[in-house]
């Protein structure tokens, strides 16, 4: 096991960056407005916060350097954010860690198609590799957003170790952030993870990085749709959600 050796850092979990799904849709809360995101990122820049990807926010949660920082991620590879965050990114000067699915570039959220959430297109190859040319981060959410647990082992390490390769052959950079799907994962998925060269892997779990945490079992503060900017400082700055961890 990797441990964190560098506590009490945020990692942000965003999916979509866009005008909110109307009232009544499955998973609503999911989607942030674009004007609500910008004033987030620029009131962390204000405050003399650096936002950076998984791959720039290793060296401080190795303890290797210190600083104000936080993570930004974005499960899934949706097109609106590149649309609408990548710009506002660029703007502060922060980096982001986006989990694409392997298989669906250029695709939409099909693994919500039973859940009344609507199809959102998702990032083409060409707009993914233009994400990575702009210094951010391209991190693996498997080949097909799968169900960890409900597979065997050894589709299970396929869906984790090609989506690495095939990733990284796309945009010609060494994939070492990974994401659980649905925040669904065992133990023998962290080794799996560890094993076929990732570096760190995200979870779903409410919190901030606290020392000695698992670097392959990272929790992370999520930002909602109804993440007003008090909440939003509550979470980041003052471990709201720490409490809620186990």
């Amino acid at each position: 096991m990797r441990t964190v050796r560098a506590g009490k850092i945020p990692i942000l979990m965003y999916h979509q960056v866009d005008l909110p799904a109307p009232r009544g849709t499955q998973f609503r809360s999911l989607t942030v407005h674009p004007k609500s995101f910008a004033r987030q990122m620029r009131w962390m820049h204000r405050l003399g916060y650096q936002g950076l990807s998984m791959r720039d926010l290793m060296p401080y949660l190795s303890g290797e350097r210190e600083g104000k920082v936080f993570g930004i991620t974005f499960d899934d590879g949706f097109r609106n954010v590149y649309q609408h965050a990548l710009p506002v990114l660029k703007e502060a000067g922060f980096t982001a860690t986006n989990y694409f699915v392997a298989h669906q570039l250029d695709g939409s959220n099909v693994w919500d198609a039973d859940k009344n959430m609507p199809q959102t297109p998702l990032m083409s190859l060409a707009e993914m590799q233009q994400w990575a040319k702009s210094g951010q981060e391209v991190g693996s959410h498997t080949l097909n957003h799968v169900h960890l647990p409900l597979l065997s082992a050894d589709q299970a390490r396929a869906e984790i170790i090609r989506s690495r390769l095939e990733l990284g052959s796309h945009v010609q950079q060494e994939i070492t952030a990974f994401c659980y799907p649905f925040g669904e994962y065992c133990p023998e998925h962290c080794r799996m993870a560890q094993e076929a060269g990732y570096l760190n892997a995200t979870t779903t779990e409410r919190g901030r990085v606290r020392q000695q945490d698992d670097l392959f079992e990272l929790p992370r503060v999520g930002v909602w749709r109804s993440t007003y900017l008090l909440k939003f400082f509550q979470k980041c700055l003052t471990g709201h959600e720490d409490r809620k961890r186990g």
